[in-house]
């Protein structure tokens, strides 16, 4: 049975309180080794499926990780990885300029694939990743995980339902501080590896993903400047980075709601602080991911702070409540649970709300019209 427990108590109450319906014999080969490929295997561990095999940029790393990843080996090439006959889903967590070439050989072997984001630099190779994965009929899910907080379940359910009235404004913001001193470095300061966005490609995606998911409303049109803040980093002394620090947007929707974003790496103090608020009609809805077990709702007459029970979320919500109140969830339960309705999805059902390809290609056209609007200082329609 494919699912999360902490203890079989718990795992009964999952089973009857979250209807998560998982299947078993999810055999999954990640390449990379860094701290999302830890992620991704924790994941798939917890949620009772297997890391058949890890690989790496070479052998010896891929040797070093197979232990701390519980993998059952390490192989020597990508190629290896893809071709296995045990390995059903590739789970690709590589630099990001790496990810079209993986996936689309997975897709090729006749492999399911999770690719992490930005599913790749550039939008028009997002769109022939979405075409392979169709075209090839297996599933390709991207890790906008934040979509599985049951407070953001519950934020959605608010909003489709007209719960909050007609929404009249969207804002909000993803700060950390990671990258916020000179000496601070990583590959995805590169374009070269990370692409020509970096910020926004990194977490203003998460940011606009779980804005969407949450209305319903697409991102019509926007306006957005970028700054680079340290104009050299560690290693890269030799010219100014190019990629940028922090990212202003304004935009409207697609029915016509204003909203703003701030996407920074460089804000001292704030280490992963995704907040999302809604404002409608009737009633506000606010969301910080730093405080994952809250869901904030204002009145006129009034405010409550809303908390993650299984108990009293509705049936949608609740389902991603994997354990009882007062247990805090948070960011590796949100992935296990991505994990599971991914392996779901793997068995024929794809449950509601996964993300997919499609919705890795909406964030690399999104970051595509940021860079275009930040180059010519003008609005900047969005695909659709």
């Amino acid at each position: 049975m494919l699912g999360m427990s902490v203890t079989d108590v718990t795992a009964a109450r999952a089973a009857t309180t979250t209807g998560l319906n998982t299947p078993s014999g999810y055999r999954a080969g990640i390449v990379g080794t860094g701290f999302m490929g830890g992620v991704h295997a924790h994941a798939v561990r917890v949620s009772g499926g297997e890391v058949i095999a890890v690989a790496a940029g070479s052998e010896r790393s891929a040797r070093e990780a197979a232990p701390g990843m519980h993998a059952g080996r390490a192989v020597a090439a990508v190629h290896e990885l893809i071709e296995a006959d045990d390995v059903d889903v590739v789970h690709v967590c590589t630099p990001n300029h790496l990810h079209q070439q993986i996936t689309l050989a997975a897709i090729a072997a006749g492999k399911h694939v999770v690719c992490e984001k930005p599913l790749a630099v550039r939008a028009a190779d997002a769109a022939a990743m979405v075409e392979a994965a169709t075209h090839a009929g297996v599933i390709g899910t991207v890790p906008f995980v934040y979509r599985f907080h049951p407070m953001i379940r519950e934020a959605r359910r608010k909003v489709r339902s007209g719960e909050i009235g007609t929404v009249h404004l969207m804002h909000g913001s993803y700060l950390q501080d990671w990258l916020s001193k000179p000496s601070d470095d990583n590959w995805r300061v590169d374009p070269e590896s990370g692409g020509a966005s970096r910020a926004f490609a990194d977490i203003g995606s998460h940011w606009c993903d779980l804005l969407e998911f949450v209305t319903g409303d697409l991102i019509g049109a926007l306006s957005a400047r970028t700054s680079t803040v340290n104009l050299q980093r560690g290693e890269h002394t030799e010219a100014a980075v190019a990629t940028e620090d922090l990212v202003t947007l304004q935009f409207e929707t697609i029915a016509g709601v204003l909203g703003t974003a701030t996407i920074s790496q460089v804000s001292p103090g704030r280490k992963n602080r995704l907040f999302l608020e809604v404002s409608g009609a009737e009633a506000s809805l606010a969301f910080d991911q730093e405080e994952p077990e809250k869901l904030w709702q204002g009145g006129r007459t009034g405010s409550k702070l809303l908390v993650r029970d299984p108990e009293t979320l509705s049936t949608e919500s609740a389902r991603y409540a994997r354990i009882p109140a007062g247990h805090a969830q948070g960011y590796q339960d949100c992935f296990n649970n991505f994990v599971i309705d991914t392996a779901t999805a793997v068995a024929g059902d794809a449950p509601d709300g996964l993300p997919t390809f499609a919705d890795g290609l909406r964030g690399a056209q999104i970051a595509e019209a940021v860079l275009a609007s930040a180059d010519s200082r003008t609005w900047v329609e969005v695909p659709r």
